[in-house]
Parts: C-alpha cells; structure tokens; sequence
C-alpha cells in the first residue's frame, strides 16, 4: 500500500513538473484557460474595434487564453490604460499614437496631418524596420507591446458652401473659410496648416453653427458626418483625408513574456487578422457612405492631395511641434506611400 502511494504521488509530482515545463505556466484560471486577456477600451460593444477583438482575435486564441472585453471605459478610466498595462493591472487595450506620445514625444509624427496617406500606408509604415525603435522603447520602458495597427477613418473637410462658390483643390482655397475643428492647440494648428480659420467649438454646437452660418464647415470622418447628420446643413465635402486617424492593439509585455513561442505567434497573428477585418469593413462602409452622402445632394470630390500634403508636412517642419520626430523619418514615411 505505501509502495502505491509513493508510486501515485511520484506520478502526481512528475505531472505538475512537465505542466510547469510545457510554458503555459503560472497563470492558468480556474476555468482552465492559461491567462486570462482583459481588454479595456473607452469604445463600445457595437464599435467595429470591439467587434473584430471579439469575433477574429478571441478566437484565435481560445485554446490558452480566455479574451475578457471591457467596454464603455467600465474597468480603466479612458486615457489610463497605457498605465495600467504597465502597473501590471490589464493585460490588453486600443491606444493611439496621441496616448503613447505622452510618455515618447516621438510618437507625435504619427498623430500628425498629412504624415499617414490611407489604410493600406499605415499598414506599411507600422511593418516597416523604421517602426522598430518606437515598439522596442514602448517595451522596453513601459511595458506595453504594440501588437497591430487599426483603420479608424480619415477626416475630411465638410463645407456648408456649395463647390460653385468655395471649390477646394489647395489650401489657398480655404483662405478665410471658417472650420470648427477641436480646440486643443495640435488640432488648430492643423486648421491653419490646412489654410483655413479654425474655430474651436464644443462638438454638440457644430450642427446649430453650421445652420445659422456661424462657421463654414466642420472636420470628421464620413460616419460621423451622417451620425451627426451635418448633411442636412452643408453642401460638400472636399476628400482632403488631412488625418487617417489610428489605434493600436497593446497587449502586457509581461503576460507575453510568460507564453510559449507558438502561444506568441497566435496571439501576433490574431491581433493582426483581427484589425485587417476592421479595416476592410470600415474600408467598405466609407464608400458605401459616399454614395449614401451623394443621395443626400452633397458634392464630394478629391482636392489636390499632393499639394495639402506638401504644404501641411512644411509648416510642421517648420515649427517646434517637429522638434521630437527622429530625423529623416518623415521623409522615410513619404517614401512608403503612394
């Protein structure tokens, strides 16, 4: 009988052993899964971010990891997520270059007009060897692990003027044109990049200020043009694309770290298929919405890109708000575009 027990426990103990060894180790919840991934995020259930984690991402990676979502800013307040993955209190979230610059003023450039040219670009400068100081610092010094990158759309100029009275082909066109863009002073910097008069102006007052002629126009992307429904008070939309607006997928450097090699690859390859199903979708429901806008009486057009890009890239150049970027990487952005 002692014989027995002591052959049982050997067994036991060699068991725990090999579990240990075979890297899915020390963090393995009560429901069998090896880690469990909080994601914490300020978006919604329904955004197309949160539903390309949950439907591409989860799972991918359901056969060592248990993928939680937090919506709506429920677990992390907004703005302390980067900070909570590095205090080791969340394991994932959505950032953007805006939230990383805070801690790396380098990561400024990407926030910036004109630097990104559309979706596909991103994709290329997010893959490109020049990406690899910015990942390996954000790593290295903050603990977070920047995983893929996510579309979110590109802003353009919405005018309460019909194209026969303002038509925007360069910024000289914007000459005295009244646009509400955010107030922070990166946002309105850009205005004035772009050549126009930029009017800061609480979000919730654009719709009455473009009825009553208050302002000429406003900046958003297409989806937000029809949520907000500012078709109905203004006439064009010129397709400058002055800002393709991005996220991306942070994930805790630490769990990393303690998952086996093919656990790092699936959780690389899910991160990444999930923000390319994001971004074809969001592709699609951007042209869907220039038909839906053109209904609606508006005229949409394409100014000459080449010549906001040329003149927004200089006046950034040209000031202090250029001072972090590290040197030629703008031009080697430019170089990956079209």
């Amino acid at each position: 009988m002692y014989e027995k027990f002591i052959s049982n426990l050997m067994k036991t103990l060699l068991a725990g052993v090999l579990f240990c060894v075979s890297g899915i180790v020390s963090i393995v919840s009560a429901d069998g899964h090896a880690v469990t991934l909080r994601m914490s995020t300020p978006a919604s259930a329904t955004d197309q971010r949160s539903i390309a984690l949950e439907k591409v991402f989860a799972p991918a990676v359901a056969d060592f990891a248990k993928y939680e979502p937090h919506y709506n800013g429920s677990l992390i307040k907004q703005g302390s997520e980067l900070e909570a993955i590095a205090s080791g209190d969340l394991e994932m979230s959505i950032t953007s270059a805006q939230e990383l610059a805070q801690f790396f003023p380098e990561f400024s450039i990407l926030a910036t007009g004109y630097v990104h040219q559309d979706a596909a670009h991103q994709v290329r400068v997010f893959n490109d060897p020049l990406m690899d100081a910015f990942k390996a610092k954000a790593e290295n010094e903050l603990g977070v692990k920047l995983l893929s990158i996510m579309y979110l759309g590109r802003r353009h100029v919405n005018l309460r003027q019909c194209r026969d009275e303002v038509n925007v082909q360069t910024p000289a066109d914007l000459a005295g044109i009244n646009i509400r863009m955010p107030g922070t002073d990166a946002w309105q910097f850009l205005g004035k990049a772009l050549g126009a008069n930029p009017t800061p102006m609480a979000f919730t007052e654009v719709y009455t200020a473009l009825s009553t002629k208050s302002v000429d126009g406003q900046d958003n992307p297409l989806p937000t043009v029809v949520d907000a429904k500012f078709y109905e008070v203004t006439c064009q939309i010129a397709l400058t694309a002055h800002l393709v607006d991005l996220n991306y997928v942070a994930f805790s450097k630490s769990v990393w770290d303690k998952l086996s090699s093919d656990q790092q690859a699936s959780v690389q390859k899910a991160a990444v298929d999930a923000a390319e199903s994001a971004r074809q979708i969001q592709l699609q429901k951007e042209e869907d919405l220039v038909s839906f806008l053109k209904d609606k009486g508006l005229e949409i057009y394409e100014p000459n890109l080449a010549a906001f890009r040329s003149h927004v890239q200089k006046m950034y150049l040209e000031t202090d708000a250029s001072d972090p970027w590290p040197e030629g990487m703008l031009d080697k952005i430019n170089a990956l575009g079209n």
